[in-house]
């Protein structure tokens, strides 16, 4: 546990961030894709946003509620641990975007804390287009103490994988995936692009971005559960286990989880690398 004299701010609870404007461009979009090796051919035109697009207009506001409530002696230990997307509807060109982001709570654990942020998206008429769960993770600090609220759960199932899955996808993450990600997404983290800044952060190299990852994940749940139509996914959250290599195959399992309160097709999925998680408890909500 750390001193009295290192703690969360909470007064920065629930405080909004100023408003952030996003202008939507079709070459944006087809970049993206592209980036992403992205297959659907409405978001290879540009037609119309790949749902983890929606992590780009928002990205640049990601942190800045943690400034309102996490000490900055320990904001270099933030980790990325998960995501909930809740999309209202699908991101299209020619529109203006606004962006506004509030902590909502944490949670202090033996090795660490849980912090959530949440995010929202509103078109020019105000709007909802879609609302985000971010969950970071501080390492090794923790100031015993637990308030506000945090992301809404989407634990996987284990009784799911008696019955098999109903759609099983394999994809590749390129060698040159992170230097085509970095500048589509305006996420330029040098873990992702310098090989010595990687290795002297602990990790075995380059490794791709997370969201990245899910992306590739979005484009199997969308061509194997959704007929290839992006307004039918309503919600995709995960937990980020373990970094992807460049180079790396990641192999995504799906499974039928009923239906959700509304009468949308809920399924559970996991992401692996060589039989290793590396998204877990992975939940996507398609309208039929």
């Amino acid at each position: 546990m750390s001193t009295e004299t290192l703690r969360f701010n909470e007064a920065g609870l629930g405080k909004w961030t100023g408003e952030k404007t996003f202008v939507v461009e079709a070459e944006r979009l087809r970049v993206y894709a592209a980036a992403t090796n992205d297959p659907i051919a409405a978001h290879v035109a540009g037609d119309v946003a790949g749902p983890v697009f929606a992590i780009v207009p928002v990205f640049d506001a990601l942190l800045e509620p943690a400034l309102d409530v996490v000490p900055l002696s320990v904001l270099g230990r933030v980790l990325h641990g998960e995501q909930d997307f809740r999309f209202h509807r699908p991101i299209r060109p020619g529109e203006t975007l606004t962006s506004r982001a509030r902590m909502t709570g944490f949670e202090g654990r033996p090795n660490g804390t849980r912090a959530c942020v949440y995010l929202e998206t509103r078109d020019a008429g105000g709007e909802l287009v879609n609302e985000q769960y971010v969950t970071f993770f501080i390492r090794g600090f923790d100031d015993g103490r637990a308030l506000g609220d945090l992301s809404p759960a989407h634990p996987f199932d284990d009784a799911l994988r008696d019955a098999a899955p109903v759609a099983d996808v394999t994809q590749r993450i390129d060698e040159d995936q992170t230097f085509r990600y970095a500048p589509a997404s305006g996420d330029p983290m040098p873990i992702h692009l310098d090989e010595q800044v990687a290795k002297d952060s602990g990790l075995p190299g380059i490794i791709a971005h997370g969201f990245c990852v899910l992306a590739f994940t979005s484009h199997a749940i969308l061509e194997q559960l959704g007929g290839s139509e992006t307004a039918r996914l309503k919600r995709l959250a995960v937990r980020f286990a373990k970094p992807v290599l460049p180079g790396q195959e990641i192999r995504t399992r799906m499974y039928a989880a009923g239906r959700d309160a509304d009468g949308a097709a809920t399924y559970a999925f996991e992401t692996t690398v060589d039989g290793v998680p590396v998204l877990r408890d992975g939940l996507a909500v398609l309208a039929d």
